[in-house]
């Protein structure tokens, strides 16, 4: 990862100078003493990050080039200050042209997220994630645990798709089965779901034994049948803008007449985000994906869904990530058994950049309520 910069004294200075500087906009320092002050340790920091952008902030945490007490206060003040928009890269060239003429999310693509997030050990979510194992944004409105957060959005979803006994329901990106469970156990529904992810799959199956649930391992672009109601939750950021519309049409293909939608993703608030992943997040945690905007998504259903309700509950992913990230570290002397001290640091990073990206409100979380 890391490059030898042979930088002059002189080019160091001037480009530490130019961090400060850029840094100082957001109230933090070099050095400082307030918990989300950066504390340097290599000096080769600041040419790192000027020339690589997000992935070099990243990766030089990871490698414990800089530390800081309050690493999602941190974050938080860059992005609030839109300091990512300002330190810009050839990565960033390269990832506007990738998005803009490639379609990366193409079905001979479709397992890579699977095989490099989702299938990195099911050991890490037991025990980061609810007993439902749910990896998307809680409902915090009455809850004070990560578990009744999950349960509270997936009764949620359930009562907006007025889910009744008997009924037949696809889950796309059903993860490790928790929401199917709980369907069929709650709300006496039998279902199929679907998943990129092996791991998920097998543990899915295992999960829902002796249930009337089916799990699949598929591309949604194969998926075939016809479904009383369909719910998808936090799988949409993987389709992508090329795919958008097909993957409504695949919908609406499984969809019987009088049924529901629902499409619970995260989207983007910003309007200058990028057009493709950020750097950091595509190498190392989520290849290929890209969150959607709420014009996206509206030209993807025009035509083929209504929109019979739209719920923001963004607000609520900064609690849950907080819980997910406070499980990690309770749980790091079992896990780091199988992995490094850069895992754990990037691992840390995901998460505490995730949560705050929704406390700047650069990203919401988004439920559609769609029919025919």
């Amino acid at each position: 990862m890391a490059t030898t910069w042979n930088l002059t004294p002189s080019h160091s200075s001037r480009l530490r100078r130019t961090l400060e500087d850029l840094l100082a906009d957001c109230g933090v320092q070099i050095n400082g003493h307030n918990p989300w002050d950066i504390r340097v340790f290599n000096e080769d920091f600041y040419a790192r990050v000027l020339h690589q952008g997000s992935l070099g902030f990243g990766e030089s945490y990871m490698e414990r080039w800089w530390d800081v007490g309050d690493l999602e206060e941190l974050i938080y003040r860059i992005l609030k200050a839109q300091l990512d928009e300002r330190v810009r890269t050839w990565r960033d060239v390269v990832a506007y042209l990738s998005a803009a003429f490639l379609n990366r999310q193409r079905r001979s693509r479709a397992f890579v997220v699977g095989e490099r997030h989702y299938d990195i050990g099911n050991d890490l979510y037991e025990r980061m994630l609810d007993p439902c194992m749910i990896y998307s944004c809680g409902y915090w409105e009455n809850a004070n645990t990560l578990e009744e957060a999950q349960r509270a959005k997936l009764d949620l979803v359930f009562r907006k798709l007025a889910l009744q006994p008997g009924q037949r329901v696809l889950d796309v990106g059903c993860g490790w089965g928790g929401a199917l469970e709980y369907a069929a156990r709650e709300y006496g529904v039998e279902g199929v779901g679907v998943t990129i992810s092996r791991e998920q799959a097998d543990y899915a199956r295992k999960r829902c034994a002796g249930l009337p649930i089916e799990i699949r391992l598929e591309d949604y672009r194969e998926t075939r049948g016809d479904f009383d109601h369909i719910y998808s939750i936090g799988m949409f950021e993987h389709v992508g803008p090329k795919n958008y519309r097909t993957y409504m049409q695949t919908m609406r293909r499984c969809l019987r007449p009088g049924g529901r939608f629902l499409l619970h993703t995260i989207g983007a608030n910003r309007t200058s985000v990028r057009p493709g992943n950020d750097p950091w997040i595509e190498k190392y945690i989520f290849p290929n994906s890209k969150l959607p905007s709420e014009s996206e998504i509206s030209a993807a259903i025009s035509g083929l869904f209504n929109v019979a309700g739209r719920q923001s509950i963004g607000i609520h992913y900064v609690r849950t990530l907080r819980a997910w990230r406070a499980n990690f570290e309770r749980y790091w002397p079992t896990l780091k058994k199988t992995r490094d001290d850069e895992f754990f640091r990037m691992w840390e990073f995901y998460l505490n950049s995730s949560a705050a990206t929704f406390r700047s409100e650069n990203a919401d979380v988004w439920q559609w309520l769609l029919t025919p």
